[in-house]
């Protein structure tokens, strides 16, 4: 049955081949995913360890609790003289301070500052170039001195600098002009992706950096027999408090600890997307073998009629889907080499530029990748197996048998759907709940639940009494995950993961009952927006492809046919390479191509668009199944477009909200939109012409209550550029914190039971503790404010944090926003490139420009899962051309043209593409709803025109979905067709 088996998948090439593409779609997701970010991981380890392979030790300032990257403030640095005691230690051969910079900006040739989206501008110390811990190479100049600068190569090739130039830098104070001395790279050529790295001498980094006097690490080589663990005892009797010592290696592991967490993150909302292609995959593959098992009846009839028993037809039809799956795994996985180039490139284009040392396959990505595919493929080839061991030995000599019934129906009924849905569920609810073993082992035994609830809603007689219990149970999981308190991330997520998966099953199997008159309703809107498609594309295509051939071989006289293909060729010079090809294959060959010698409409006739729509209707389950696939896709993409839009329209009332009775003309933020930007710029701001006030919000992080905190500085002028709502307190609070008060939002008053008066001890990163009052308790808008959870005056803050920085800074001016005051602004701030002055309206813009970069990631993501949902519509419709050769054939030979065949599987297309757009942006939209109402800082929005989109690129799947089987179906010779067995 083997041997059987392998013929059969070779005997069935485009079949094969269509069923395929859906895993290599998948795979090569999960394959891409880990190759990318194994890639990305290699990169930084060669980078932290290159940085730290001549250290024996290093010395840095230690913070009161862990900080995380771009947080506002930075770990303490310490007095600069530790390093001459560090030197006299007998275990030390040298020693080497140096100071850094993660805001260190250069400015370019048209005096912006040179930023890449989210990548890092370090600027650095280079106290000596032919230092051993110097990890960079010189390619071009010198190593720099005093008022000097040396950049990375490619900084410099993409900006054209070049050694002897004169740049912009920008650091924590207004820009500085130093002479460009030298180009470097990592002497490995190792790559920061889009960061730029800017170097100076110890006092020039000193004096940029604002830690003159100071420095935040020191580097030691230990002496010959000196090992790094006793240098590292050595030097820790000398240490001073708020500073601490590791090996090299140590320290090359705490730099790479914040890089590892982001790629985990990364891998792991990738692999989230491979999961749902391969999800989609699943629907594919069984809808396909279904049809082909039913289509291969006689078949499988015959093999039973010479003796093969159920069990070996069975294993006929798993060894098939496990020769698919292997071997489609297998081209995936070597694709995902190439999709993780074009992810690469994807976050690059947002301006994420990511480092990359080339890419890496390790054997756990083979694994994975293929195991993945093939237990998929393999899973959903169970049921249709089954149905293959129904087909009785009289099958064979039967014409048009067909299957007889289900697999399943010998065992359904009430009480044991009842039992199974019981007993899942309640092993569902252990294995979440409990979460035994840790995480991976919750997840399977979730899946393990969920397959068997499957099963026992697949045994209710009423097909739609356990599509409906399903999907009960799935919005019940959903709710319960997000309203549900204290169950952590973890729970969360796998609550909200099962309660979709049940939902999309459940949606799925009702819409069975749906088809026939989901057809009829939808086929006159697919109808006319083909003909809408049609009538935009006359012109540019049918019109000058209709005169093309009639110029080749159409009737006429030679001037008219000469006249067409003029015409048609200067109407699109593409289409008539096309039509050359044609006229040459025909005077070549035996091809007669069909055409109408009447004008082309656009207008289908309403007998070729009611077969269509019947054809559609004829096997609901069929088109239920390849409907869902689209369905899966598009509801996800509309929830993260709902999503979107009720954010952008949150944050846009918050921003007026905070605004609308306040003296604020303009704010200013880095032009990155996120980063926080030097105090300086603010005060430049200030001395501004017609300013009245600058309010500053200070961030970072701090200890409060046990737990690690964002939270913010503001001064007294918020008074008036600000509008709070207050729970307790006024206005009058936030120009009156001085050293000692605070103010909270209400729901972090609520969690930690604090109320006007209440004693707030915080602590901040240079481990200093100090103890601050609630004066106010304010309710932030909807949308969020610019405040954290805590806020103090920025006296307090500035007293204990070095090198304070604001997130935001919002101005006030006379006259309100005028392009005087625009330009006195912008003048101000010529000395500080990395801030921007923006109006309300650009404010609003710009912050939800980042939420747009992020969402045409998540776009781009999840049309994968679109696009493996087309190739399942390709190959229904592929397999339903086979199926129906002969009813073609007759078609043909009662007088139906090539044209009207293509359209009738063109509707037929469009109606299944359609059924699956609406129900997914229904679907899609209701899971938005119950996603919003969990989430307090968004409000619903309905993102109409979106939604428009979505439907017409339901119709655009559905229209090139159709092309191949339309064509392959328009090519069938009639009598060949008729006579077809």
């Amino acid at each position: 049955m083997t041997r059987f088996a392998i013929r059969a998948v070779l005997g069935r090439k485009l079949r094969t081949a269509l069923t395929a593409i859906a895993i290599v779609l998948g795979v090569a997701m999960i394959s891409g995913t880990y190759v990318l970010t194994d890639s990305i991981d290699q990169a930084f380890d060669r980078v932290f360890s290159q940085i730290r392979q001549t250290s024996s030790a290093v010395i840095t300032g230690k913070p009161a609790f862990d900080l995380s990257g771009g947080s506002g403030v930075a770990e303490p640095t310490f007095d600069e003289s530790l390093l001459e005691r560090v030197r006299e230690l007998p275990g030390v051969a040298v020693a080497e301070g140096s100071v850094d910079s993660d805001a260190t900006q250069l400015i370019g040739r048209d005096g912006e500052a040179i930023v890449s989206g989210g990548a890092p501008n370090l600027g650095f110390s280079i106290a000596d170039g032919e230092s051993p811990f110097n990890p960079l190479t010189l390619v071009e100049g010198s190593w720099p001195g005093p008022n000097e600068v040396v950049i990375d190569r490619k900084t410099a090739s993409e900006n054209g600098f070049r050694v002897g130039d004169v740049i912009g830098v920008q650091a924590e104070g207004p820009v500085e002009r130093l002479r460009l001395v030298g180009i470097f790279e990592f002497s490995s050529g190792l790559s920061l992706g889009g960061a730029t790295l800017a170097g100076f001498d110890l006092p020039t980094a000193q004096r940029l950096f604002g830690k003159v006097g100071k420095l935040d690490e020191i580097a030691l080589a230990a002496k010959p027999g000196v090992t790094p663990e006793e240098l590292v005892a050595q030097v820790e009797e000398i240490l001073p408090p708020g500073t601490q010592v590791k090996t090299g290696q140590e320290q090359a592991a705490a730099d790479a600890s914040e890089t590892n967490e982001f790629i985990s993150f990364l891998r792991t909302f990738l692999l989230a997307f491979a999961g749902i292609a391969l999800f989609v995959g699943s629907f594919v593959i069984a809808n396909s073998l279904s049809i082909t098992i039913a289509q291969r009846t006689r078949e499988f009839a015959t093999l039973r009629t010479i003796g093969a028993t159920s069990r070996q037809v069975l294993v006929s039809v798993l060894v098939e889907a496990l020769v698919v799956g292997a071997a489609a795994s297998v081209v995936g996985l070597f694709a995902g080499l190439a999709l993780a180039r074009g992810l690469f490139a994807l976050f690059d284009a947002v301006g994420f530029t990511l480092p990359n040392t080339g890419l890496v396959l390790e054997p756990r990505t083979v694994v994975v990748a293929i195991g993945a595919g093939v237990l998929v493929t393999v899973l959903a080839s169970v049921y249709p197996g089954f149905r293959a061991t129904s087909v009785p030995p009289i099958a064979a000599v039967r014409e048009g048998a067909t299957l007889p019934g289900e697999p399943l129906d010998v065992v359904r009924g009430t009480w044991r759907a009842v039992l199974l849905v019981a007993a899942g569920a309640l092993a569902g609810v252990a294995a979440i709940g409990t979460t035994p073993g840790g995480t991976i082992p919750s997840i399977v035994l979730a899946l393990v639940a969920l397959a068997i609830v499957l099963l026992g809603c697949a045994l209710f007689p009423a097909r739609s009494l356990g599509a409906l219990i399903a999907g009960g149970l799935g919005f019940a999981a959903l709710v319960y995950g997000l309203f549900a308190p204290d169950l952590g991330t973890t729970r969360v997520l796998l609550w909200i993961g099962v309660g979709v998966l049940l939902v999309f099953f459940g949606v799925a199997r009702v819409t069975t009952r749906l088809i026939p008159g989901l057809a009829v309703a939808v086929s006159p809107a697919a109808r006319w927006a083909v003909v809408i498609l049609s009538a935009l594309v006359w012109p540019f295509f049918t019109l000058p492809f209709w005169l093309l051939r009639r110029g080749a071989w159409g009737p006429g006289s030679g001037a008219q046919r000469v006249g067409a293909l003029v015409v048609g060729t200067v109407l699109n010079p593409v289409v008539a390479v096309v039509a050359s090809t044609m006229a040459l294959r025909r005077a070549l060959t035996r091809f007669e191509p069909e055409w109408p010698v009447e004008l082309p409409g656009v207008v289908p006739e309403l007998a070729t668009v009611a077969v269509g729509r019947e054809n559609a209707r004829r096997n609901p389950q069929r088109t239920a199944s390849t409907a869902s696939a689209l369905m899966i896709g598009l509801a996800l993409v509309t929830l993260v477009a709902t999503l979107a839009a009720g954010i952008v329209q949150t944050f846009r009332g918050a921003v007026d909200d905070l605004w609308k009775e306040s003296d604020t003309d303009y704010a200013i933020t880095a032009q990155n939109n996120f980063s926080p930007i030097p105090i300086d710029a603010a005060a430049a701001a200030a001395r501004a012409p017609g300013v009245v006030a600058v309010m500053n919000v200070r961030t970072g992080q701090v200890r409060v209550l046990g737990k690690t905190i964002f939270a913010t500085a503001v001064d007294p002028t918020a008074r008036e550029l600000i509008t709070l709502s207050w729970k307790d307190g006024s206005q009058e609070v936030l120009a009156s914190l001085g050293a000692d008060g605070a103010f909270v939002d209400d729901g972090f008053a609520d969690e930690n039971d604090l109320k006007v008066g209440s004693p707030l001890s915080v602590t901040f990163p240079d481990g200093t503790t100090a103890l601050f009052r609630v004066r106010g308790i304010f309710e932030p808008p909807t949308g969020g404010s610019p405040f954290g959870d805590v806020t103090i005056s920025t006296t307090a803050w500035d007293a204990r944090v070095e090198n304070p920085r604001n997130l935001y800074s919002f101005v006030a001016m006379a006259g309100d926003v005028t392009p005087e005051n625009t330009a006195a602004l912008e003048a101000a701030l010529a000395d500080f490139p990395n801030a921007k002055a923006q109006t309300r309206e650009q404010f609003i813009d710009n912050q939800i420009a980042g939420l747009n970069a992020v969402l045409n990631i998540l776009y781009v993501l999840l049309a994968l899962s679109v696009v493996v949902s087309l190739f399942g519509i390709v190959n229904t419709l592929v397999l339903t051309v086979f199926e129906r050769t002969r009813e073609i054939g007759m078609l043909r030979a009662v007088g139906m043209t090539r044209r009207q065949v293509r359209r009738m599987i063109r509707h037929e297309s469009v109606i299944t593409a359609l059924i699956g757009a609406v129900i997914g942006i229904v679907l899609g939209v209701v899971l938005a709803v119950i996603l919003i109402s969990r989430l307090e800082f968004v409000d619903f929005a309905f993102p109409a025109a979106q939604i428009v989109v979505f439907v017409l690129a339901g119709v655009l799947v559905g229209v090139i979905a159709a092309i191949f089987p339309a064509r392959r179906a328009a090519r069938l010779d009639p009598l060949e067709a008729i006579a077809y067995e």
